[in-house]
C-alpha cells in the first residue's frame, strides 16, 4: 500500500534566481533519502513559486522495506571441537550477534565452510519515519545565499511562514524553530492573504488557483506566454523574448498578469539591440517586434498583482521606461559625438588586470597576433582584421556600454557603420566577442573568427602567465568558455592553424609582465587546451579512449584531431580493429624507450622478420597518402594489413636476442611500425578484450 505525500514551505518572497535549481536539489535529496530508509516511492514533483516551495510525491511506500544483513563468523572447522562442541570462537561470534549457537547457519564459500548469522530487521511505519525525513530535507536544500532572521539558528533563503505537511491526507507533525507543521495554505499574499486547509494534492492545486497562485511553474510559464501573445496580436505584433527572461518571469510572479504599454516612436531611432536590453535585461518587460522583425513602440510587462485598474499599473510601467530610454537616448547620441577611432586611446586609462596592463595594451597585443594569424588563413583579409581588432575594445568607454555592460561589441558595430567603417570590419567587431555562452553563435566572417581566436588565447596566456588559471569549479575570467570559444571557432572554419602556434605567438607578445617561464606557460595551456578538447569530444559522443590515442599523439591540430577520432571510431566497428589494437600493444610494450631506429635488411635472418619488413614498405608510403590527404579511413585499413606479418613475427621470432646488434635490429624493425601507428594514434590507450 502506499499513500501520497504533499509538503510545502511557505516563505518570504524567495530571489527568482534560485528556483530553478532549487526545484532540482529538492528531487534529488527527497530521491536519494528515501531510498536510504528503504522507502519505496514514485511519482516525484517539485514546484516552486516567489512565496513557496513544494514537494509532491503520488505513491510513497507505509513501511521501510525489511532488510536482511548476513554477517560471515569463524570457519567452521574453527567454530566446534572434534567433539561437537561449540568453540570460544563460535560462541564469541554467536553473542555479538545476539543469537543462540543453533540460529547460526552454515554458508557455503569458495573457500570452505563457515558460521553465519541472517538477521531480518522489520521496517518501520513512514509515518513515523517522515518527521524526520521533511526536516533533513528542508535543511539540506542548498541556496547561492541563505539568511537568518530573529533569533533562531536555522538558515534559509527567505524566513520561513509555515509548513503544509500531508501523507495519506493526514498531517506528518514537525517543528523547525518556531514554525509547526499542518494542513494550511496561504494565497496570494496582496489578492487572497487567508489561510486555507487541504486535504490532498488535488485540492490544493485547486484551492491555490482559487485564491491566486498557480503553484506549478509549467503551468505559469504557459499561461504567461499564452496571455502575452494576446494582448501582442490585439496590436498587430509577436512578442519577443529570451528563455532567461521567459524563466525569469516564471518564477518573479505566483499569479502572471499581462499589462500592454507603450513608448515614444521616436525611440525607434536607437539601435534595436539597445532598446531590447533595456526591456528584457533591466526591465523584463517582453518588447513587441512586427513579422519581420522590427521592433514596435509597444511592450508587455508581467504582474504578479491583478489591480483594480490595469491601466494605472501600465502607465507606471510606461513612466519608468520612458525613463530608462530617455537615458539611452542620452548616452548614444553624446557617443557619436566622438567618433570610435577616438576611444581607442582612452583605452590606456582601462584597466583590463591589475597584473596584465591596460585594454589598450591588451589590444595592441592580440592586433599584433591576429595578423600573424591572419597571415596563416588568408592574407588577403590582413587589413580588415587590423582594422577589426584596433577597433574592438573601443566601445568599453562609450557611455553606452558603461551603463549596459551587455551591449558590449553591439555598440561597437554600431558605432563603426556611423563612422563609415566597412561593413565587414563592423560584423567583426560584434563576431569577436562570440561565442558568447557555450554552444552559443559563432563568427560568420573570417575577420570576426580571427580577432576573437586572438583576443581569446591572448587572455587565456595571461591569466596562466601571471598565476591565475581556473582552479576547481572556480574559473572568475571564464577561461574554460574562452578555451572552448576557439576551439568550436577553428572547428567551425577548419583553420589550418595549430593551438601550438597560437599559445607560442601570444607569450611572445607579452614583455616584462608574465611570472613564469615560456616553455612553463605553453605547457600549462596546451594541456588546459587539450583538457577542454577532451571534453568537447567526449560531450560529442566519441569513445574516451579513442580520444585519449588520438591525443596522445597530437592534440594542438584541432581539426586533424577530430578527423582523426572520427575515422578511428568508425574504424573500431572493422573487425581487424581489436587484434590490431592488440598487436601494436605487443609492439609498445616491447619498445619502451627505445629511440633512433636503423633497420639494416642484411641483419634480418628470418622468413619472419623480412615478410614483416617486406608488408611494412609495401604499405608505408599507401599510410603516409591518406594521411596526407586526410583520408585516415584508408590509412587505418592499410594499417590493418600489417597485423598477420606481425603475429606471426612474434610467433617464430625472439626480439631480444642475445646477439645486440640483431637485438637492436628486431626493435628497430618494431619501432619503424611503431612511428607508422603513432602518425595517427597511440593504440595503447585503447581498451581491448586482450
Amino acid at each position: 500500500m502506499s499513500k501520497e505525500l504533499l509538503f510545502e514551505i511557505g516563505t518570504e518572497e524567495i530571489p527568482a534566481g534560485f528556483l530553478s535549481k532549487a526545484m532540482t536539489d529538492m528531487k534529488e535529496i527527497i530521491r536519494k533519502s528515501l531510498m536510504e530508509k528503504r522507502i519505496a516511492f514514485d511519482g516525484v514533483e517539485c514546484m516552486a513559486t516567489p512565496r513557496r516551495l513544494v514537494l509532491y510525491i503520488a505513491d510513497v511506500g507505509e513501511k521501510q522495506e525489511d532488510q536482511t544483513i548476513e554477517k560471515m563468523g569463524p570457519a567452521k572447522k574453527a567454530a566446534f571441537d572434534e567433539n561437537g562442541n561449540p568453540t570460544k570462537a563460535a560462541l564469541g561470534f554467536a553473542k555479538g550477534q545476539g543469537l543462540e549457537i543453533s540460529e547460526l547457519e552454515t554458508i557455503v564459500t569458495e573457500k570452505g565452510e563457515y558460521l553465519g548469522a541472517r538477521k531480518t530487521i522489520t521496517g518501520q511505519s513512514t509515518e513515523v519515519l517522515l518527521p524526520e525525513i521533511l526536516t533533513n530535507f528542508l535543511l539540506t536544500i542548498p541556496f547561492r545565499k541563505s539568511m537568518r532572521w530573529s533569533s533562531y539558528d536555522l538558515r534559509f533563503a527567505r524566513p520561513i511562514h509555515w509548513l503544509l505537511a500531508l501523507y495519506g491526507g493526514s498531517v506528518i507533525p514537525l517543528k523547525i524553530e518556531n514554525i509547526e507543521s499542518g494542513n494550511t495554505s496561504c494565497g496570494h499574499r496582496f489578492m487572497s492573504p487567508a489561510p486555507f486547509a487541504v486535504s490532498n494534492f488535488n485540492d490544493y492545486l485547486t484551492k491555490a488557483r482559487q485564491n491566486y497562485v498557480i503553484a506549478d511553474p509549467v503551468e505559469r510559464k504557459k499561461s504567461i506566454l499564452a496571455q502575452a501573445q494576446k494582448a501582442a496580436d490585439e496590436i498587430g505584433g509577436k512578442i519577443f523574448y529570451t528563455d532567461d527572461l521567459l524563466d525569469t518571469l516564471t518564477f518573479i510572479v505566483e499569479y502572471p498578469v499581462i499589462v500592454c504599454g507603450s513608448f515614444d516612436k521616436d525611440y525607434l531611432k536607437i539601435p534595436k539591440e539597445v532598446l531590447t536590453t533595456t526591456m528584457i535585461a533591466h526591465q523584463k518587460y517582453f518588447p513587441i517586434i512586427d513579422n519581420e522583425g522590427k521592433l514596435l513602440p509597444y511592450f508587455i510587462a508581467v504582474s504578479n498583482t491583478k489591480a483594480r485598474d490595469m491601466e494605472v499599473v501600465a502607465r507606471g510601467n510606461e513612466k519608468v521606461l520612458r525613463a530608462r530610454l530617455a537615458d539611452a537616448q542620452f548616452f548614444f547620441e553624446e557617443d557619436l559625438k566622438i567618433p570610435l577611432e577616438r576611444r581607442v586611446e582612452s583605452l590606456k586609462k582601462v584597466v583590463f588586470h591589475t597584473l596584465l596592463g591596460t585594454s589598450y595594451e591588451k589590444v595592441m597585443r592580440f592586433r599584433k597576433l591576429a595578423l600573424k594569424i591572419a597571415q596563416k588563413i588568408n592574407p588577403a583579409i590582413k587589413k580588415n582584421v587590423d582594422r577589426a581588432a584596433l577597433l574592438a575594445k573601443a566601445d568599453l568607454e562609450s557611455l553606452m556600454v558603461g551603463e549596459f555592460s551587455e551591449l558590449q561589441g553591439i555598440m561597437g558595430r554600431e558605432y563603426a557603420l556611423l563612422s563609415g567603417e566597412k561593413a565587414v570590419v563592423t560584423q567583426a567587431i560584434y563576431e569577436h566577442y562570440l561565442p558568447i555562452v557555450a554552444g552559443g553563435e559563432l563568427p560568420e566572417t573570417d575577420e570576426g573568427a580571427i580577432v576573437g581566436i586572438a583576443d581569446k588565447i591572448d587572455t587565456i596566456v595571461g591569466f596562466f602567465g601571471v598565476g591565475l588559471p581556473p582552479t576547481g569549479t572556480a574559473d572568475p575570467y571564464a577561461l574554460r568558455r574562452q578555451a572552448l570559444g576557439i576551439i568550436n571557432i577553428i572547428l567551425a572554419k577548419r583553420y589550418p592553424i595549430t593551438l601550438d602556434f597560437l599559445v607560442g605567438e601570444s607569450i611572445t607578445l607579452f614583455k616584462g609582465i608574465l611570472k613564469k617561464s615560456s616553455a612553463e606557460i605553453k605547457k600549462d595551456v596546451l594541456d588546459f587546451l587539450r583538457g577542454r578538447l577532451q571534453n568537447q569530444l567526449i560531450a560529442q559522443g566519441y569513445a574516451y579512449d579513442t580520444i585519449e590515442a588520438v591525443l596522445a599523439v597530437d592534440s594542438t591540430d584541432v581539426v586533424l584531431t577530430l578527423e582523426k577520432v572520427i575515422a578511428l571510431q568508425t574504424f573500431r566497428a572493422n573487425p581487424e580493429f581489436e587484434p590490431i589494437s592488440i598487436a601494436f600493444k605487443r609492439v609498445d610494450n616491447i619498445l619502451k624507450d627505445f629511440r633512433n631506429p636503423q633497420v639494416d635488411t642484411s641483419l634480418f635472418s628470418s622468413a619472419a622478420e623480412k615478410n614483416l619488413f617486406s608488408s611494412f614498405k609495401k604499405i608505408k608510403a599507401q599510410v603516409e597518402t591518406g594521411i596526407k590527404k586526410g583520408d585516415y579511413d584508408f590509412a587505418l585499413t592499410q594499417l590493418a594489413c600489417l597485423r598477420p606479418p606481425v603475429d606471426a613475427f612474434f610467433d617464430s621470432v625472439m626480439v631480444m636476442d642475445k646477439d645486440r646488434k640483431i637485438q637492436f635490429n628486431r626493435l628497430s624493425l618494431l619501432a619503424e611500425i611503431s612511428l607508422l601507428f603513432h602518425k595517427i594514434a597511440d593504440f595503447s590507450k585503447i581498451v581491448t578484450a586482450g
